[in-house]
């Protein structure tokens, strides 16, 4: 009998150390989920957190995480996993529900400037999918495009060219959209640009030093936008469009 090549026990050892992984995640959430039923919030919260550590992601998981802090009125990391859950399936209605929730048990109450109704169009368009729905969507419109493009190709019966170079073109436009949506929503998951003020009380300042002038106050849960970051410092904007600095370890990164 042959000895096995190393590449081969490369590729056995990798697809077993992926399945001990996958196993080992799933019994964590299992058990989690238990510590959850049984009202055990904090055990549930850190045997989540331990999943999430391992290097796993998923919608179902940061809501679990949102859920757990929820309960245990720990409004601001509910929130920070409540958004990270949205990022991962932005059209998901229990999410966006108990995010709203969670919103409304927080101090501040910020009205959000008015936006463009375009912009509003647009991303309802891109959150009524996840990007794993929009990009399955993009492949199968991709194909069937380069299907009706090989009717156009092959067929001699003039009316068969006309509807397979007209489905063909059709489907392609409509996959290039759901490539573009796709990506809009992958690079919204990716983005470190938002974060949730993990201080009580904090006073937002002019400029990044501690002596310089004070703007506002906002309080724990507030979700902001981070502009600029210098030496321990973030220039943050509010939903209402105030902006103003604030010291990095006063926030968590979305």
């Amino acid at each position: 009998m042959k000895p096995m090549k190393p590449i081969t026990i490369a590729i056995i050892f990798l697809f077993g150390a992926l399945a001990a992984f996958s196993s080992g995640e799933q019994a964590s959430i299992a058990t989690a989920n238990k510590e959850y039923s049984a009202g055990s919030y904090q055990a549930a919260a850190d045997l989540y957190q331990k999943v999430v550590d391992a290097g796993y992601a998923s919608p179902e998981l940061f809501y679990n995480m949102g859920n757990s802090y929820f309960k245990m009125n720990d409004y601001a990391r509910a929130i920070l996993w409540y958004e990270r859950a949205r990022r991962l399936d932005p059209g998901n209605e229990d999410i966006n529900f108990n995010l709203n929730v969670a919103n409304t048990k927080i101090s501040d109450k910020i009205e959000p400037l008015p936006e463009l109704f375009y912009k509003r169009w647009l991303i309802a368009l891109v959150q009524v999918f996840s990007v794993d729905t929009w990009a399955a969507m993009c492949v199968c419109l991709f194909i069937g495009g380069l299907l009706g493009l090989v009717l156009y190709i092959a067929s001699r019966v003039l009316i068969l060219r006309k509807i397979g170079f007209w489905f063909a073109l059709g489907l392609f436009v409509f996959s290039f959209f759901a490539l573009a949506f796709a990506w809009n929503g992958y690079s919204f998951s990716k983005s470190t640009s938002e974060a949730i003020v993990f201080t009580p009380t904090i006073t937002v300042k002019s400029s990044p030093d501690e002596k310089s002038t004070d703007l506002f106050v906002i309080h724990e849960g507030t979700k902001v936008r981070l502009l600029d970051n210098i030496s321990g410092w973030y220039e943050i904007r509010i939903v209402n469009g105030s902006v103003g600095w604030l010291p990095k370890n006063s926030l968590e990164k979305i």
